[in-house]
């Protein structure tokens, strides 16, 4: 969809879950955004970890009890050192979860 923003063309977002397509092309890897509730979730995203895929995590919903964010965080932390992944906080709330192979590079880019 394009609309008209003074005298200009201007694309629209289109989310993918309203385009009714539920099938993902093939790709090597995929990055998965996921929302954990409860510990028990994490075995399904350890699945798509496993399978070479990257996960993007937000605890928020568990980030209130310190004891379960520090239970999912060593659990996360195995996971990774099991298949050689990586893993990164983005901020208090979010991980970045890779597969094998792929590295998290903890260094800001920044324009000199």
């Amino acid at each position: 969809m394009i609309k008209m923003i003074f005298g200009k063309k201007k694309e629209e977002y289109i989310d993918l879950e309203d385009t009714g397509a539920e099938e993902l092309p093939e790709a090597n890897m995929y990055v998965k955004v996921a929302e954990l509730q409860k510990f028990d979730d994490l075995k399904e995203f350890a699945k798509y970890i496993y399978e070479g895929n990257m996960l993007i995590l937000d605890v928020s919903p568990i980030s209130v009890d310190d004891i379960e964010l520090e239970r999912v965080t060593n659990e996360l932390k195995r996971i990774v050192k099991d298949i050689n992944g990586d893993i990164a906080g983005l901020d208090r709330h979010h991980f970045i979860v890779t597969p094998t192979g792929v590295k998290i590079d903890r260094r800001k880019l920044r324009r000199f």
